[in-house]
């Protein structure tokens, strides 16, 4: 880490990178397998990182998908701040453990968001108990509102307002997800080959790249075309998809560090040589 500190101060951000790889990267020899062993390969640390890949994906969704934020005149979705690190993620997985095994928690990401939107539909949609308070309905503003109807109808509301995505959100999420990962896990895959497993950041930030864009060309348009107007429309798309690639660019010395960590102590590399690519092709056995 004292390197990498010292080569940060003399090069900048490339040779800092080099200088986590080097020292993250180096140590035991691992071995190198191509994707369909990684596939059946059983991983100390798999398991947690699809957990913290799927766990991250609702939460960023449910949380900050629908907020417009402004800052110094600049307008984003407030999601921006945590969804970009599922892809961070999903890099990790796919550089680590391959482009298979990437695939299954995309299809977990996937099936998770289904049960979340048919989870929220359910709950929103059942009728609220009159005597439901919240901290709205103890709010002195709404006191008339809740004079005039009960503090359950006005914490409906305000729990509809969090929870109640239109079904055109739930769908542009699900598609922009799914498109946007696959996107993203394949392009770096592809890289990784072509390479020799050199130069990760290049892989890193050139697979966000085409998964971002993929992801939001796909989510405004779908959720809030003619809903928003076309400029903020626009701009919002742009904007997000700048702020996911800035932040992958400053999350790359994470990036190194965790790959390193994994691949250690793993003690594989896995190249996707011969892999299937379809998103809905099947491990081979081993």
């Amino acid at each position: 880490m004292t390197r990498w500190c010292r080569e940060s101060q003399k090069g900048g951000f490339a040779s800092a990178a080099i200088a986590v790889s080097v020292g993250f990267m180096s140590g035991p020899t691992l071995s190198r397998i191509d994707g369909n062993r990684g596939a059946r390969r059983h991983f100390r640390y798999f398991d947690y990182m699809m957990a913290a890949f799927v766990g991250i994906l609702l939460l960023s969704n449910l949380i900050g998908a629908a907020k417009l934020a402004q800052i110094d005149g600049v307008t984003f979705g407030a999601g921006i701040l945590f969804f970009p690190v599922s892809y961070v993620l999903g890099d990790v997985l796919t550089e680590v453990y391959g482009y298979a095994n990437a695939r299954r928690c995309v299809w977990m990401g996937f099936f998770a968001l289904l049960f979340m939107a048919v989870m929220s539909f359910v709950v929103v949609a059942m009728p609220p108990s009159p005597d439901w308070g919240c901290a709205s309905s103890g709010d002195p503003r709404f006191a008339a509102i809740v004079a005039a109807s009960s503090k359950g109808a006005l914490c409906q509301t305000t729990y509809e307002s969090v929870f109640g995505s239109t079904w055109r959100i739930v769908a542009a999420s699900v598609i922009a997800f799914w498109a946007g990962e696959f996107v993203n896990s394949f392009v770096l895959a592809r890289m990784k080959v072509l390479t020799g497993g050199r130069h990760l950041w290049t892989r890193t930030v050139g697979s966000t790249v085409f998964g971002q864009a993929v992801d939001s060309v796909l989510f405004y348009p779908i959720a809030f075309f003619g809903t928003w107007s076309t400029h903020s429309l626009l701009m919002v798309m742009v904007t997000n998809w700048a702020f996911k690639v800035a932040w992958e660019i400053l999350l790359t010395p994470a990036t190194y560090w965790i790959v390193g960590f994994l691949k250690r102590h793993e003690g594989v590399d896995v190249f996707d040589t011969g892999t299937d690519f379809s998103p809905f092709a099947r491990a081979r056995s081993v």
